[in-house]
């Protein structure tokens, strides 16, 4: 209750300062659109935001689903092989020091312009957080542990799966927590790219048709589902973590 009364109070601090600045600026509405008409323009047009909103939705969450399960399998393909490390961690490094803005257009040339190549982008950007995450999780598990389950006869899978995994989680589940909130950044950077819907696409065309209202709309309803997903993922890997000291 704290926590939402705090959110919910900065929010209403930022949208006085916008209504300021707007008011003893005098700014024009084209240039930056009063948080009123921005909330009448969400009124107005929410089915035709809504209907962009569920296909970005899609992607960011299709896209947080493949990455998290190929980051989980990568992690402890690299714990586990010392040849995975000395092949895959040189690539995984590599694919982060191309910028993804370069490889958009490639991904949709390759992809189309469908769902996607915008699934692929948002899976470029949070497949490195989460695998590197519960990579550096997998390989602090404390020495006495592996020590004293080799001393009790244990093999490496089992090992593997009963203590270095059940020890790494809180690794794996800050690994999701930043996903969260990159997940939504390739989806939207896809869609700048080439699309004909979801919410990146929206802004797009509202900007080009001079509706900087519309455009301020699509962004806050990205930015309020950019914060719910966060919000879900935190509280599952709370229950996560929970089960695992249980």
């Amino acid at each position: 209750m704290t926590r939402a009364l705090r959110i919910t109070g900065v929010a209403v601090l930022a949208v006085l300062l916008w209504q300021a600045l707007v008011t003893f600026t005098g700014l024009p509405r084209f240039i930056l659109p009063g948080p009123l008409l921005v909330a009448e323009t969400l009124w107005t047009s929410r089915a035709l935001i809504a209907e962009h909103a569920l296909v970005t939705s899609a992607e960011v969450l299709a896209g947080l689903g493949i990455g998290a399960v190929l980051g989980f399998g990568s992690a402890i393909l690299l714990a586990a092989s010392p040849l995975a490390r000395t092949v895959l961690r040189p690539m995984l490094v590599f694919s982060q020091a191309v910028p993804v803005f370069a490889l958009a257009p490639i991904l949709t040339l390759w992809l189309g312009y469908g769902l996607w190549s915008k699934i692929a982008m948002a899976l470029l950007i949070i497949y490195f957080p989460v695998t590197s995450a519960f990579f550096d999780a997998l390989m602090r598990t404390p020495g006495d542990w592996l020590g004293l389950a080799r001393v009790m006869g244990a093999g490496p899978s089992r090992v593997m799966w009963r203590i270095r995994v059940p020890a790494a989680l809180p690794g794996f589940a800050s690994g999701l927590r930043l996903a969260a909130v990159y997940a939504p950044i390739g989806a939207i950077i896809g869609e700048w790219v080439g699309a004909s819907k979801g919410l990146g696409y929206l802004m797009l065309l509202a900007n080009g048709r001079a509706k900087i209202d519309l455009m301020f709309a699509a962004l806050i309803v990205l930015a309020v589902l950019t914060l719910a997903l966060h919000a879900a993922v935190d509280a599952g890997c709370r229950r996560l973590l929970a089960a695992r000291e249980s």
